[in-house]
């Protein structure tokens, strides 16, 4: 008799531990909420906001040097879902990425023709490059605003209209990589990581290539094309990437960094000789209309080597001037300079 009380008490034990350990009624979701972590939760936390962004430069200054601009890093609670923006190198990479949202651009200067389509109604206009509609990007209540130098005089007031204004552009001394860092923006706030790594798959294959190019010549001379006049333009300028990450060897490196170059006459040309000479279209983008040929292609240039073996390369004005800094821009300069030197 007492066996069995005290197998009946050893049983009775036993399923209030079995109790205690197993598992509970409660569907696993109220679990993770008694826990404080929702499987919801668990996927915000590996989304990466909050996230603060970097300006491309902390400061800048202005033509003369008389103003100095300074830009701040801005956290972003998450995914800015409208767009305005400025730079059209970096609408260039927004596009290339596939980014939505995009709401205002700056219709009145020369958009590149890749793109054109942001002209449509659909997209609001924000002005110039120059001269900002402050007014009607407000009523576009834009969640991030993207500037470049152009726009750096107006960033305070920008600022207004959102805290999310972000320094973008690219800087003469360091193109490059204020150019991957714009990309490096746009990949890690968007999501586009992958998308971003495979567009730079195809720059870094097609900078070989040029890389590759440029040692057939020992001499090379960037230039820009401005109503008749030429500037020229040497390694740690505006266009020295053509140099640095091109490896066209500049046939002087005895010329002013500055973004319009240095006055340079036709006859300074024919004393260098350079084996390559590029030439920029300024006047095109501008105001598209140009007579380059007719003045570059002068008495005193058509004695020099680069004349003479049929390399002198004009380049695009609004893909060089006015849209370089962007994924498609920066591939089709390559592109460009391949296809007429090869």
């Amino acid at each position: 008799m007492k066996n069995k009380k005290l197998l009946i008490l050893i049983f009775a034990l036993l399923g209030i531990i079995l109790a205690a350990c197993g598992g509970s009624d409660e569907p696993a979701e109220d679990q993770a909420n008694e826990e404080g972590t929702t499987a919801e939760e668990s996927a915000d936390s590996d989304s990466g906001f909050p996230m603060t962004i970097s300006p491309t430069v902390t400061s800048s200054q202005n033509r003369d040097g008389s103003e100095t601009y300074t830009f701040e890093e801005v956290t972003f609670e998450s995914v800015p879902e409208r767009i305005v923006v400025f730079d059209y190198g970096f609408l260039d990479t927004l596009d290339a990425l596939g980014v939505e949202g995009i709401v205002g651009v700056a219709k009145d200067s020369s958009l590149p023709a890749h793109l054109e389509k942001y002209s449509a109604d659909e997209y609001g206009n924000i002005g110039t490059l120059k001269e900002p509609l402050l007014e009607d990007i407000a009523a576009l209540e834009p969640d991030v605003i993207f500037i470049s130098g152009r726009q750096a005089t107006f960033y305070e007031q920008l600022k207004e209209i959102t805290p999310n204004v972000v320094f973008v552009g690219t800087v003469d001394d360091d193109y490059w990589n204020t150019f991957l860092a714009s990309v490096d923006i746009a990949a890690k706030l968007f999501d586009k990581k992958a998308e971003a790594e495979e567009y730079l798959a195809k720059i870094d294959s097609a900078l070989e290539e040029i890389n590759a190019l440029a040692e057939n010549y020992d001499t090379s001379l960037v230039t820009m094309y401005n109503e008749g006049e030429l500037s020229g333009f040497s390694t740690n300028s505006r266009f020295g990437y053509v140099y640095e990450n091109y490896g066209f060897k500049p046939v002087t490196e005895d010329i002013n960094a500055s973004s319009h170059g240095s006055n340079f006459g036709y006859e300074a040309i024919l004393d260098f000789d350079p084996q390559v000479l590029f030439v920029i279209d300024r006047t095109a983008a501008v105001s598209g209309n140009s007579n380059i040929k007719e003045d570059i292609e002068n008495d005193i240039i058509k004695q020099t080597t680069a004349y003479k073996e049929n390399r002198i390369v004009y380049l695009d004005g609004p893909l060089w001037y006015l849209s370089g800094g962007g994924l498609q821009s920066e591939l089709a300069k390559i592109e460009e300079v391949l296809a007429e030197l090869k």
